[in-house]
């Protein structure tokens, strides 16, 4: 990164001035609502009372990003640009907080947050304060699609917002922190992804000022050779602009941004009239500003500025100490409000002249709210997809591989408002029918044989749960909508970002000018019992418990059992908002139990008695056998099979839970079941055997309220797990087939002294089981063959 890369724009000394008032102007309230709930405009010298008791907040990487926006709304101004505004150190809240008070739309969205001297007390007053707003980026901030409290995933929603949006700009704003990430890392990789033909373009800035809570960051320190090495290994042609002087910084900052700017313009005018897709190198900003730029140089002979000592509040005994009172006061009128606010507190005029005007301010675009015009998905009837059912169990199918011809005919409908991502897995999940609708988005190096790449593909994997779950997270957010398939075990490395999307979605439910958008629909396959030749690394359910923990009002988990109900549940979930749904369905060969007529209606009720599979017609049931999830939905079967065989005189109930949340009570969850209806299928008093498809704990969970939970026994996973057989998988976690059946033997009083050659069986078969397979390394063939064959009734 030469000298070169920093020649200035042609600024006049009026456009440094102008971009300089605006940026004082954002300093201001940013210091401000860190600071104060009293005397904003410091019409009298500051006094205690004048000073928030608590003081927090970030001031750190608050000045450099208030910069950048100055310069971006420059650029929007003089180019007409379609923009939004990423901000990775979301905990520099202030700053675009007092961007959108400046920009007029805090005031429209808040009209209590006036632009007058009482609406500037209240935002300062509002900031970190209880009944207040977040020192985060959070959802209440408008122009904000990121909530950035927590670090690494900036760029990856930045790429997911651009895709599919030709006309947009994002400017992405890396913290040096935030580049440490691993997620922020992989994303760099998002580049690759980009067909300029028909996205939008993301414009990395990535805003270096040295210093994280307490420490050193690794790229301000490597040096600018190796970082630029790293940055051009990338696919980027950075620009650094360095500095502290602001007439230095603010020309040579603006025509770095041109020089970016035109290049984008150039690459994309070049793609669309010619029609190549031919990977460019995209070029971005390194913007390195000392941290906490602007503010004390030096506070009780310890050095602030350029320091860590400026990454949160610089000093924090302005309430109670005269001369840190002082030095606030003179940090403050440093920035000259007097220049920049009139009387009343209102911005002067030449100050909001600076600002774009209506859907073209950041703070204002439609694209931060879910889009110019949010559309719902045109979906195929996927009845047309349907598995010919006419014999309860009989048949067999793998569920995903039908689910993925309704989801090609649903990427077909909808080529610019659906995407789907995996980690490399879409054909491993059984999902490749997609494929004969799109190919997989590529824009690197392609080979005679690899399989279906192409830079416009709809597909989009990549090896990195996390920029695939940043990928889709920035598509919805700006209101398209998408599909994540993944191995179960493995969708946990996005724990923490599925955290972060609950809370916002939770929070925009409680904002009224936010608009709802598309659901984050997860497919879950290569689950936990079907994970023979991967083992133990691969077993594990838990992402449900993690979700459940998130409030009810965003949550919804599926079990369908087989492909029918996997296609009604798929088409629901792709038709909501506001929701993370969560389906979880095998891919592997499985009986086929309801017709796709039954499936509609065991879905639309989420829960309920399959008569064909019981025995207890309009009588009080010795046992009630529940299930959800594929496996142990057939294994349930194979139970009540042999049960019957041997008592053909017992009363079994059957009832299959597609919808979890049905089980917990309408008064926690909005597809609770009221008491009576629960009770009306479990009874208040017989014993209920429930094989479920993860940890069986989180079953007792949602039903320690109900009647009837002291007779719930719950199967699932417990942790043990290895190479083996499908089956076997089952015998270790005790939920096959012969364990449910001893299981009901030993629950139901009236068995007791009629089950011992029963049991006897079921034990003996269980050792055969161990026997056969260690010697064939296969399931037994009455196991690996089983279909339901009916009742004989």
């Amino acid at each position: 990164m030469q000298t070169p890369d920093t020649e200035p724009t042609t600024l006049t000394d009026g456009d440094v001035h102008d971009l300089d008032a605006w940026w004082r102007a954002a300093n201001y309230l940013s210091v401000g609502q860190i600071y104060l709930m009293g005397n904003p405009l410091l019409r009298e010298p500051l006094r205690a009372e004048h000073i928030k008791p608590r003081l927090l907040g970030h001031w750190g990487t608050t000045p450099g990003l208030n910069f950048i926006y100055a310069h971006l709304n420059r650029a929007i101004l003089a180019r007409d640009l379609d923009m939004i505004y990423i901000m990775g150190p979301g905990h520099g809240g202030p700053g675009p907080v007092a961007a959108a008070w400046l920009e007029g739309t805090y005031s429209e969205i808040y009209p209590d947050i006036s632009q007058d001297e009482s609406g500037m007390r209240r935002l300062f007053t509002q900031f970190s304060f209880p009944g207040g707003i977040p020192s985060h980026v959070a959802p209440e901030t408008p122009g904000s699609i990121h909530e950035g409290g927590e670090l690494g995933y900036s760029l990856s929603h930045a790429y997911g917002a651009a895709f599919d949006n030709p006309d947009l700009v994002v400017a992405a704003v890396i913290g040096d922190g935030e580049a440490e990430t691993g997620p922020l890392a992989a994303s760099w990789h998002s580049n690759k992804f980009v067909d300029p033909r028909r996205d939008g373009a993301v414009l990395p800035i990535l805003h270096l000022n040295g210093y994280k809570i307490a420490g050193p960051t690794l790229l301000d320190r490597i040096g600018d050779d190796e970082l630029e090495s790293l940055l051009r290994g990338y696919g980027h042609e950075p620009i650094v602009v360095s500095g502290k002087d602001p007439d230095y910084m603010h020309r040579h900052f603006a025509g770095a941004l041109d020089r970016c700017l035109d290049r984008i313009t150039d690459i994309q005018q070049q793609a669309r009239l010619s029609g190549s897709s031919d990977r460019p190198s995209w070029p971005m900003i390194v913007l390195r500003s000392p941290k906490g730029w602007t503010g004390p140089v030096e506070v009780d002979g310890l050095p602030i500025e350029g320091t860590w000592r400026a990454h949160q509040v610089p000093f924090a005994q302005a309430r109670d100490d005269d001369e840190h009172r002082d030095i606030l006061e003179h940090w403050l009128r440093s920035y000259r409000p007097d220049e920049l606010f009139d009387g009343n507190g209102t911005p002067v005029p030449d100050l909001r002249t600076l600002n774009p005007a209506g859907p073209r301010r950041m703070s204002a675009n439609p694209h931060a709210n879910g889009g110019p015009a949010i559309r719902d998905l045109a979906l195929p009837d996927f009845r047309d997809h349907a598995v010919a059912v006419e014999v309860h169990g009989h048949d067999v199918a793998e569920s995903t591989r039908i689910l993925g011809t309704f989801l090609r005919d649903v990427m077909r409908d909808n080529p610019k408002t659906f995407r789907m991502v995996a980690p490399d897995e879409h054909n491993s999940n059984r999902l490749d029918d997609v494929l004969d609708a799109t190919d997989r988005t590529w824009n690197a190096e392609i080979l005679p044989t690899d399989d279906h790449l192409a830079p416009d593909g709809r597909v989009m994997e990549i090896l990195s749960e996390h920029s695939c779950q940043g990928w889709l997270e920035g598509y919805l957010l700006t209101g398209r909508h998408g599909l994540f398939s993944c191995y179960e075990a493995f969708v946990h490395i996005v724990d923490s970002m599925v955290n972060q999307h609950a809370k916002w979605l939770r929070t925009t439910n409680r904002i009224d000018w936010r608009r709802p958008i598309p659901s984050l629909n997860y497919l879950l396959t290569s689950h936990v019992w079907r994970q023979d030749h991967n083992g133990f690394s691969h077993q594990d359910p838990g992402f449900i418990d993690h979700v459940v923990n998130k409030k009810s009002d965003v949550i919804r988990v599926y079990l369908p059992p087989d492909a029918n109900t996997l296609l009604s549940v798929t088409d629901h979930c792709l038709r909501t908002r506001q929701y993370i749904n969560v389906i979880v369905a095998g891919k592997q060969p499985q009986p086929q139990y309801l017709s796709i007529d039954d499936a509609i209606v065991h879905c639309t009720k989420g829960i309920g008695i399959w008569e064909w599979a019981g025995t207890d017609r309009d009588a009080e049931p010795d046992v009630v056998l529940a299930c959800a999830g594929d496996v142990p939905t057939m294994e349930t079967l194979a139970a009540v099979e042999m049960l019957h065989e041997w008592f053909p005189d017992l009363l079994i109930r059957v009832v299959n839970v597609v919808d979890l949340m049905r089980l917990q009570d309408d008064r926690e969850h909005p597809h609770g079941l009221p008491d009576a209806d629960f009770d009306a299928l479990f009874t208040t008093d017989t014993p209920v055997v429930f094989a479920y498809h993860g940890y069986p704990w989180l079953i007792h969970r949602l039903t320690y309220r109900r009647h009837n939970h002291d007779n719930i026994h719950v199967r699932g996973y417990i942790e043990e797990g290895t190479t083996t057989t499908p089956f076997d998988m089952c015998v270790l976690n005790r939920i096959d087939r012969f364990d449910l059946a001893l299981d009901v033997i030993d629950r139901v009083e009236r068995l007791l002294p009629v089950a011992a050659y029963a049991r006897e069986h079921l034990k003996n078969t269980l050792i055969r089981h161990r026997q056969y397979i260690r010697k064939h390394g296969e399931d037994m063939p009455e196991i690996a063959d089983w279909r339901w064959r009916g009742l004989d009734r």
